[in-house]
């Protein structure tokens, strides 16, 4: 058999797409196929944590990056902070500043520079790890704590890994650089969902995303419990093949939260897997036109001319920071955005603000009513003249992301650009001689003020397959700010994006206070391990909550361990309840819907965070 490299991905997390990663590769694996087990979720990997492979190498992954400027030879010029797109050098009061955590890696400052002022030195971006999982051939990569702009580089090295047989890419979730540098190229991209409003809700921006690079999704529904038509009904309008339904079983998810493999512990769901596994396999190995579907309903309708930026419209000097609490979680799916939909019931004199903009959800709950949206640009968009270009070659050398194409035309070279790598950094327009390169600013998504039932909301949507969310995060808390300054709101509420990225470090710094909601599962502990090394190099105070902590209560005690090794304050735990679903039907937080146990247990944590 010729490689097959299948992508497994999400619009959003905690849908269960590790669990279908690993328990297909496990079913392959034992009926002798020859697989390799790649996960490229490079900010929060889970596959070994239940596929337990033995690692037998290990590697660092070294970049040569822009480590600050050299004080003697530097001249206040500003020309570095001028090419920057991405916020990562300020001149402030005569003094150059470098924010490695924000810096990509993309070289515009090293040669926009007169005097050659910049340093570099090789810095670590992350480790790969290469092991075995029995027959399964196992590779995965941890990126360095605050190195969020690194994510779709050190996937890219985990994806050389790829080899003869079935590869299996465990992508992370949502609709960012990471997930498109994952799922390009790949046979066919698997899109995990489930039936909820937040599922269906992201699975509609990962099929955008995916047809948008070139490749028809297929779809597994997890937690299978239909609650309406809806996920049906919108997969047979966009004629989305389903190839597999699994069944919302609490022994399900009791086996998932100890690191098991569900289909050796509970062998009756083996040929669901098998079935899964098998079409995948079969549909991976033809050529399948992209299907465009029903036209998505265009948000732009209303928009501001001009492209706004992050800092564009940051609080003004005279106003007074809002107190911050942002809440985010290691890994998607544990509740975050529910929790933060009820702190917003339950808050007074709070602004909202819904920072996961790569797949954001809280609208889907607080019904906010637009009352301004604009475009944002977080980059700008080239284009080569091919009148003007020579062919000599510079923007394909300059470029840090393999965004130059090249090709032969009339024995001639051509080169292009290639919009899905491309991030908007603006380098080769700087280093053509041939004035070839055009540039326009990209729109990169669409911000929005809105005004909800608990207050004002600032939130946005990140574009299909787009960079630069960290800045778009950047914008929306600072439009919240400023919000909570024309308001006399003094609190704002942060709904955080998961994982340990670029949105998560725009999201996360500065702020007074972090909540971490996890799950007691070894996932949800990993990652929840994960997110305090974030809090903790941003300096950034934080509790923790456990949500469904019944599902699995050694592993809560766990958690509260965890907890007081990096000294910090557990918060609290919340039972698992279908209540919180219903709930999310009636676009409603849980608080505002019922009550009971789950509803006391969130009240109390809110009365310990306030008091905080």
């Amino acid at each position: 058999m010729n490689d097959l490299k299948i992508a497994i991905s999400s619009g959003k997390g905690g849908t269960g797409k590790t669990f279908i990663s690993t328990n297909c590769a496990s079913v392959l694996a034992k009926r002798g196929e020859k697989v390799r087990y790649l996960d490229c979720d490079v900010e929060e990997p889970n596959g070994h944590l239940f596929l337990k492979p033995e690692i037998h190498k290990e590697e660092n992954v070294m970049l040569l990056a822009p480590s600050g400027v050299d004080e003697e030879k530097c001249i206040r010029c500003g020309k570095c902070a001028e090419a920057c797109h991405y916020n990562a050098i300020a001149v402030v009061n005569n003094k150059v500043l470098f924010f490695s955590e924000l810096c990509h890696v993309c070289g515009g400052c090293k040669i926009v520079c007169p005097v050659g002022a910049i340093l570099e030195k090789e810095k670590k971006i992350g480790v790969i790890k290469h092991g075995k999982s029995g027959a399964i051939d196992f590779h995965y990569a941890l990126l360095e704590t605050a190195e969020g702009g690194m994510s779709p580089r050190l996937v890219k090295r985990v994806k050389e890994c790829a080899g003869q047989g079935i590869n299996i890419l465990d992508s992370s979730p949502g609709t960012a650089c990471p997930v498109v540098e994952t799922i390009k190229g790949s046979d066919l991209c698997v899109l995990v969902t489930d039936p909820t409003p937040f599922g269906i809700n992201d699975l509609k921006l990962a099929v955008d995303m995916s047809r948008g690079i070139g490749q028809e999704p297929v779809v597994v529904v997890n937690r299978a419990e239909y609650y309406n038509n809806k996920l049906k009904d919108y997969c047979r309008e966009e004629k989305l093949e389903i190839i597999g339904e699994i069944p919302d079983d609490r022994h399900i998810a009791e086996t998932y939260s100890t690191g098991d493999i569900v289909v050796e512990k509970l062998p009756q769901y083996r040929e669901v897997f098998e079935k899964i596994a098998s079409r995948m396999i079969e549909l991976a190995g033809k050529k399948r036109p992209v299907n465009r579907g029903e036209k998505a309903k265009d948000l732009s309708v209303k928009v501001a001319k001009t492209p706004e930026k992050a800092g564009q419209y940051a609080t003004p000097g005279t106003a007074k920071k809002p107190k911050e609490l942002v809440i985010i979680s290691g890994k998607g799916g544990t509740g975050k955005t529910s929790i933060a939909a009820c702190f917003a019931a339950l808050a007074e004199k709070t602004v909202i603000a819904d920072c996961d903009v790569d797949a954001a959800d809280l609208h889907l709950i607080l019904s906010p009513r637009i009352r301004e949206r604009g475009n944002f640009s977080g980059g700008v968009k080239v284009e080569i003249d091919q009148d003007k270009c020579t062919g000599c070659g510079k923007c394909e050398k300059a470029c840090q992301f393999s965004a130059i194409g090249k090709e032969t035309v009339d024995g001639k070279p051509r080169f292009y650009v290639d919009p899905v790598a491309c991030e908007g950094c603006g380098v080769c327009y700087l280093v053509c001689g041939d004035k070839a390169i055009k540039t326009e600013d990209a729109v990169n998504g669409e911000w929005f003020i809105s005004e909800t039932r608990f207050g004002p909301m600032s939130h946005a949507k990140l574009g299909v397959a787009e960079e630069n969310s960290g800045r778009l995060v950047t914008l929306v808390r600072d439009k919240g700010a400023l919000l909570a300054h024309e308001s006399g709101r003094n609190k704002e509420l942060i709904d955080g994006s998961p994982g340990t990225g670029c949105p998560v470090i725009a999201s996360l710094t500065g702020a007074d206070y972090a909540l971490i909601v996890t799950e007691p599962t070894v996932s949800g502990l990993h990652d929840m391990g994960r997110i305090l090394q974030v809090t903790e190099h941003f300096r950034v105070p934080a509790g923790v909550v456990v949500n469904k902590y019944d599902l699995n209560t050694d592993m809560t005690d766990k958690v509260k361990q965890l907890s007081a090794e990096h000294n910090v304050e557990f918060l609290g735990v919340v039972p698992y309840d279908k209540k919180v679903t219903e709930a999310q039907m009636e676009k409603l937080s849980v608080v505002e819907y019922t009550r009971g146990p789950v509803t006391e247990s969130i009240e109390q944590i809110w009365q310990k965070i306030s008091g905080i």
